[in-house]
């Protein structure tokens, strides 16, 4: 099978490795021609010039795109995926609104079908292929990506809709999102205290509030400096923009979710953007009542 992916950033690097990994014949493409290369002498994959040209080699595509203005850049134009000829899966793969996801399967051209199937797990989890994927489709209507889905995954979750794939990953994400914000504001009240930070962490760590996410990020909480950024605060800002527009659309509730929302527009802001969302702590740390 050929698998072509688009979009190389923190998460895209290291699935394409897992997919040569897997054995599949894998074509990339990313904005930053230069970055594709170089991964492309490190993995031995080819690189295409533009999504056009990637599509045209690829029986599957992956996108792995910050936004869904970067995703209508590379689908639609003359230039775009959906310029290609001939049948194909493109399989979205990044976090996108649920309303883009139904746009762009309005615009794509006949033979193409495209799946919502966002990832969650942050970039440990994408080297390791232990990424957990929620597919918006049947298990019957994905039964021909999941050789693709295993080489990248630990799980797949068939939601069963069109759609549901990005509905989920928003949900799973405001409360990543809300949980960064609390164990913020908690280690804050501890050190403020007198509690060193690393043993409130280890308490946190090991109690009824524990969550996967903690453990992976404990050094990024307690050394953000130090670490690589594996999560921007700006990113973090743009899932919550897109989660509230979503509950408003849909007309439900959400408070917390509009705090959380508040605190990282305020953190962007005041220059935080580009750092990791654990920066919230210095962040918080800064805030006064």
């Amino acid at each position: 099978m050929r698998v072509g992916l688009a979009g190389l950033g923190r998460m895209g690097v290291p699935m394409a490795r897992n997919l040569v990994d897997a054995g599949f014949a894998v074509t990339v493409w990313n904005r930053s021609s230069d970055k594709a290369h170089v991964l492309a002498d490190q993995i031995g994959c080819a690189v295409a010039t533009t999504p056009r040209a990637l599509a045209e080699v690829s029986d599957v595509i992956v996108t792995m795109l910050a936004d869904d203005m970067a995703s209508d850049a590379v689908h639609m134009g003359d230039d775009g995926l959906f310029a290609a000829k001939g049948a194909r899966h493109v399989v979205e793969m990044g976090t996108m609104s649920p309303d883009h996801i139904h746009a762009l399967a309005r615009a794509a051209p006949p033979g193409v079908t495209l799946i919502d199937a966002p990832v969650s797990g942050a970039t440990q989890a994408a080297s390791d292929a232990q990424l957990l994927i929620m597919a918006g489709c049947t298990e019957e209507a994905g039964a021909p990506l999941v050789p693709v889905f295993d080489a990248l995954g630990k799980q797949t979750i068939f939601l069963g809709a069109y759609g549901a794939g990005a509905v989920m990953k928003l949900a799973v994400n405001a409360i990543i999102h809300g949980l960064n914000q609390t164990v913020s504001e908690a280690l804050t009240l501890t050190e403020a205290a007198g509690i060193a930070p690393s043993l409130a962490f280890d308490v946190v760590e090991n109690s009824a509030a524990a969550a996967p996410m903690l453990k992976y990020r404990r050094p990024l909480y307690l050394d953000e400096a130090n670490n690589d950024v594996t999560f921007t605060v700006a990113l973090a800002r743009k899932d919550m923009e897109v989660t509230a527009a979503l509950a408003a659309q849909l007309g439900v509730a959400f408070p917390q979710g509009a705090e959380t929302l508040a605190q990282l527009r305020n953190a962007d802001a005041r220059g935080y953007g580009a750092r990791d969302m654990a920066s919230i702590l210095d962040y918080m740390r800064k805030e006064t009542p």
